[in-house]
């Protein structure tokens, strides 16, 4: 029978805890069954520690690292400030320095057609756009305003409606000038100027733009989009008052558009008065008010002599009113038709305005307008003629 050897004790290692030096015989005798595997002690449990301490235990060694920027991600705003692009080749908005200051005055947007048969500009205004801000709101109460130069007075000057609290107005408003000729065109330049409507206080100028309508052809209706500048206005009215008078002064008392036509069936000529243009400003609120008068001559009695209505507070009146004379085509050539405009004042002596002369005595235009009307019997004439301090009619006084 075999018998089994006892395990080998277990070695001493430095875990092991040497008995205690109190121990008695006879605590050791107490506990008979006491083996040499109780002395042996469990193993050792993990270090606790804490975050703080674990943080900085793991702290990678090294230099540190910058935070990302927004400039890592858009390498647009990496190099700050960044050069400004190129300028585009159409420069839209114009750049102005006032008192030290850069300001933007915005763009106007407009048409220009020429009608040379009715000897009409048709100004038609679009819309602005970036207008500078004119009142304490950041807004502005933008009107435009049409001269025609040399000679700008109110005579010529016309205008749109007003739009309120608008940097960008769509005006959409045609403005026509009437009595513009073939020479006007190679003469004349419009100027459009964009103001601000100030109720309590006097209207403020934003811009203007100017067109020499010499570049305008006849029967071109034109879109024109441009900058808005500011010039000098002292210089220019300086130069205008610097000029000779004499072909100015003729232009300053207006224009008449007037029909002729002889009534072969009933042996009369009808003389029409259709409208006035660009009159001379007679009263003192630089207006005035016109009526037509109109005399045969040789004095043919009171038939010889018609009056039109009274047009109040205008420089560019209406009338369209038509008058006939009894007369036989072969007296007729020998007749002078005299075209007079006056101003009325109410309780005093009227102000001529300007007159002209058509018949056989007349010269250029005026001549040619009355030869016109003998030659196409039937046929409705129409011309436009410039009034003149020499047409004042001699034989007749002012009423």
């Amino acid at each position: 029978m075999s018998v089994s050897k006892p395990p080998p004790p277990p070695s001493t290692s430095h875990l092991a805890i040497p008995p205690s030096s109190t121990s008695t015989p006879s605590s050791s005798a107490s506990s008979p069954s006491a083996t040499p595997h109780s002395t042996a002690l469990p193993p050792p449990s993990p270090v606790k520690i804490s975050m703080q301490e674990h943080f900085a235990i793991n702290v990678c060694p090294g230099p540190i690292l910058p935070i990302p920027q927004i400039s890592d991600f858009f390498p647009r705003f990496h190099d700050y400030p960044c050069t400004p692009p190129p300028p585009r080749e159409k420069k839209i908005l114009k750049e102005e320095t006032f008192n030290g200051e850069t300001a933007y005055l915005g763009t106007l947007e407009f048409t220009l057609l020429f009608d040379q048969d009715n000897n009409c500009l048709h100004c038609t205004i679009h819309k602005a756009k970036g207008l500078k801000a004119m009142d304490s709101n950041g807004l502005a109460d933008p009107y435009v305003k049409l001269h025609l130069l040399p000679g700008a007075s109110k005579a010529n000057k016309l205008r749109t409606k007003t739009l309120k609290n608008t940097l960008n107005p769509v005006w959409n408003e045609t403005l026509i000038y009437h009595g513009i000729t073939a020479a006007d065109m190679t003469t004349k330049t419009l100027r459009l100027c964009v103001c601000d409507m100030d109720r309590l206080g006097r209207n403020e100028f934003i811009g203007e733009v100017r067109v020499a309508l010499k570049k305008l052809k006849e029967g071109e209706n034109k879109r024109y989009n441009m900058g808005l500048e500011r010039i000098a206005q002292n210089k220019e009215s300086n130069n205008q008052t610097v000029e000779p008078g004499a072909v100015v002064a003729e232009e300053e008392r207006g224009r008449i558009l007037v029909s002729l036509c002889y009534n072969t069936e009933k042996g009369c000529l009808l003389v029409g008065i259709i409208r006035c243009a660009h009159l001379a400003a007679m009263d003192s609120n630089g207006y005035s008010d016109p009526f037509v008068k109109i005399i045969l001559q040789p004095d043919m009695g009171k038939k010889s002599k018609y009056k039109t209505s009274v047009k109040k507070k205008t420089l560019n009146p209406e009338f369209n009113e038509e008058f006939s004379y009894e007369v036989s085509l072969d007296q007729l050539a020998k007749k002078t038709l005299e075209i007079s405009v006056w101003d009325y004042d109410l309780g005093m002596s009227n102000d001529f305005i300007g007159g002209v002369e058509l018949g056989i005595n007349a010269s250029g235009q005026r001549l040619r307008h009355w030869f016109e009307c003998l030659k196409n019997k039937g046929k409705k004439v129409e011309y436009w003629h410039t009034l003149t301090q020499q047409g004042a009619p001699s034989s007749d006084k002012p009423d």
